[in-house]
């Protein structure tokens, strides 16, 4: 028994001292372990602490701003938010919830409109069921909503009371949507987030705008959180970029455009407005049907689609042979009722009935067989010399513009293994070559700046802080690309088109127009100029004016027009006088002086307004009127040779109020206050709105006034 007893001791001693052992080795191996440490890699540790604790982070610039030519702001960088919630976070208990949430909806959708209170309350119910700690609220909100937010119920508590979550970016806005937008261009995000120019001015002065990145150092603390430590390099804002464009223009050409875009249910459309002496583009529009059916800027047409120009590209033809001296403006030309075979094709006149005419006369009506005749009969022998002349012209160079993605001219060489018997026929009335329709605009700017030659552009200047770091100017592309006695036969013949021709439908006693109308059959891919769909045009008309001291060239071009005919003269030309009508009552320097002699008696015929306002002006001109008012706010006055008659004009509140007769303002304040989407058309006074009078609407519904 003892004996046993002694053996168990012995055992546990045994085990005791192993254990002791054990203990006392690894008590040695830590402490030779920070010795080891601390002593021998401490330097090595220090470095790799230093590297994971401190960190370079790339501070990006400011993004300079693309302005107009009167510095509105096309295109800037502005901050946007978005706002999330945690609804899971303790702080927010149900009671607090409960409390909160009927608030909180209200004020979210009164807001921002989006969606209903009852939307609003269900899905912040249904986030904090789920436990969404990252629900998002809205996104691309603006510094006075995120105030607004700060203040609303349950997130006034804050960012940990209440669940707040505010993530801020910075975001590119067009101020005038999408005015000029695809010549401003927009941002693209590389794989490393970092955003770049992609197309238009964004691009083509991409190295301006975006500036210098910088770098600064911070380090990490406790909690996942950082501090910055030093600035190593600061950041370099980006420059801003000063452009050619007007922004009233712009608004002009962009409307007109869009309306008749409409009217015609054309599949796209592009204007673009240039000065004469200068080149400078003032305005440029381009708008293209999308899938939904609206009109949006998509493509740069004007840019970088090349087209047929067909009867626009008969001024280069009879150039060609004015300055050869193979013809005169007042040779006769027999057109042969309008038709004429060359060799297997037969060339046809839109105007047929005519026999002999003359040269001018055959290009006032665009006839097709009268100036094809002129170029083949002169120079089918020797076609080189008449494609020379196009050549010498820089008819078939690109203009070398900064925004990329210009077309490639196409005007094909008689070595050209294409080249056919009815090549030069063809392209004498502009088929069978390619040009886009800034390239036409430049060759007709030439001849309004008496056959100088001037490169299109788009920026006058870079500007870092207001002041110019770089500057740009006219570039002659070409001094002369003829004689001076051919420009002036030139000048004449295309002031005879609206004066004679095909154009006389935009003639006017006020402004003077020059130019010529075009209508191409537009060829539909490999089915030619015959496919299934049936044929499809491209109306254009391309010009500029005054007349007798050209200030603006502009081209329309208006593709595949369905409604309301397709002929460049009764598509395009109209909307090229609208422009020039609204762009000459806005300049000043070239504007003829008012006759004040002539309007010095005259008092309006008819005019409508708020009741103030007629009674102040009437008083003001002290004439003798006799009244018939009782408690309306609206006046209707109207004149004959002695007497003005002042009555009431009724405006209904619950169904289409009459505006007709009223300014834009008044006009405006009454049809939106009725609740009501204005869009309009003109300027002057409304003649004509497309609700009928009386009849019943709904809120938000759309109503279209015209102005005269």
């Amino acid at each position: 028994m003892a004996k046993e007893k002694g053996n168990i001791k012995s055992d546990i001693l045994w085990r005791v001292g192993v254990v002791f052992l054990l203990f006392l080795l690894f008590g040695f191996a830590v402490l030779f372990k920070i010795v080891y440490l601390d002593v021998i890699k401490s330097e090595e540790l220090l470095k790799k602490s230093i590297k994971f604790s401190y960190k370079d982070v790339i501070i990006t610039p400011n993004r300079g701003d693309i302005k107009s030519s009167d510095g509105s702001l096309l295109a800037t960088t502005l901050p946007k938010y978005e706002i999330r919630m945690d609804l899971k976070t303790e702080s927010i208990t149900q009671d607090v919830f409960d409390k909160g949430i009927d608030s909180l909806a209200i004020q979210l959708s009164q807001l921002f409109g989006d969606k209903s209170i009852s939307d609003y309350k269900r899905d912040l119910k249904t986030a904090r069921k789920r436990g969404n700690r990252y629900f998002l609220l809205k996104r691309d909100i603006t510094f006075p909503q995120l105030k607004q937010v700060k203040q609303f119920s349950i997130l006034r508590r804050g960012k940990y009371k209440g669940g707040l979550i505010v993530i801020e970016k910075f975001k590119r806005e067009k101020p005038f949507d999408f005015l000029a937008s695809r010549t401003i261009g927009f941002l693209i995000e590389k794989n490393d987030k970092d955003k770049y120019g992609f197309v238009g001015l964004e691009r083509a002065f991409d190295s301006d705008l975006k500036g210098e990145k910088g770098i600064a150092v911070i380090r990490k603390i406790s909690n996942n959180r950082v501090m910055p430590v030093d600035e190593q390099v600061a950041p370099v804002d980006g420059a801003d970029v000063i452009t050619t464009i007007d922004i009233q223009f712009q608004d002009i050409v962009e409307n007109e455009l869009l309306h008749a875009l409409e009217k015609h249910d054309a599949d796209y459309g592009t204007v673009v407005l240039m000065e004469v002496k200068t080149g400078k583009i003032k305005a440029i529009a381009n708008l293209e049907k999308s899938i939904k059916g609206n009109y949006v800027e998509s493509y740069n047409h004007a840019i970088g689609t090349s087209i047929e120009p067909g009867s626009t590209f008969k001024l280069a033809s009879l150039i060609v042979a004015l300055e050869d001296g193979v013809v005169k403006l007042t040779d006769t030309i027999d057109v042969e009722g309008g038709k004429k075979k060359y060799y297997d094709r037969w060339m046809k006149d839109d105007h047929k009935g005519d026999n002999k005419i003359t040269v001018k006369e055959a290009f006032e009506h665009s006839s097709n067989v009268g100036i094809s005749k002129v170029i083949v009969n002169n120079y089918e022998k020797d076609p080189r010399r008449f494609i020379e002349r196009l050549y010498n012209m820089n008819l078939n160079q690109k203009l070398g513009l900064k925004i990329k993605g210009e077309g490639t001219p196409l005007i094909k060489y008689p070595d050209d293994e294409s080249w056919s018997g009815v090549s030069l026929p063809w392209m004498s009335t502009g088929y069978g070559l390619q040009l886009t329709p800034l390239q036409i605009l430049t060759f007709y700017n030439a001849v309004a700046n008496n056959g100088k030659m001037v490169k299109p552009y788009f920026v006058t200047e870079v500007q870092k802080h207001g002041k110019t770091i770089s500057k740009f100017s006219t570039e002659v592309i070409n001094p002369s690309i003829c004689s001076k006695s051919t420009i002036t036969k030139a000048k004449e013949i295309l002031r005879g088109v609206v004066k004679n021709g095909t154009a006389r439908n935009i003639n006017s006693k006020d402004l003077a127009i020059s130019g010529k109308t075009g209508t191409a059959q537009i060829a539909n891919n490999n089915e030619g100029y015959k496919s299934k769909k049936g044929k499809t045009y491209s109306a254009s008309f391309v010009g500029f004016y005054p007349s007798d001291k050209p200030k603006y060239s502009c081209i329309v071009v208006v593709n595949n027009p369905k409604r309301g005919g397709f002929y460049g003269s009764g598509v395009a030309a109209p909307i090229f006088k609208h422009i020039a009508n609204k762009v000459y009552a806005m300049s000043i320097d070239i504007i003829n002086p008012i006759n004040d002699e002539l309007n010095k008696s005259q008092v309006p015929y008819q005019m409508a307004g708020y009741k103030s306002d007629i009674l102040e002006l009437v008083n003001r001109t002290g004439l003798y009127y006799k009244e018939s008012i009782e408690n309306s706010n609206w006046l209707m006055a109207s004149a004959d040779d002695s007497t003005l008659y002042i009555k009431d004009k009724y405006i209904a509140t619950n169904r289409i109020p009459d505006v007709r007769g009223l300014g834009l303002r008044d006009a405006i304040f009454i049809l939106e206050n009725a609740g009501l989407l204005v869009k309009v058309y003109g300027t002057g006074k409304v003649k004509k709105q497309s609700l009928p009078v009386g009849q019943g609407f709904s809120k938000g519904e759309r109503i279209v006034i015209e102005l005269s």
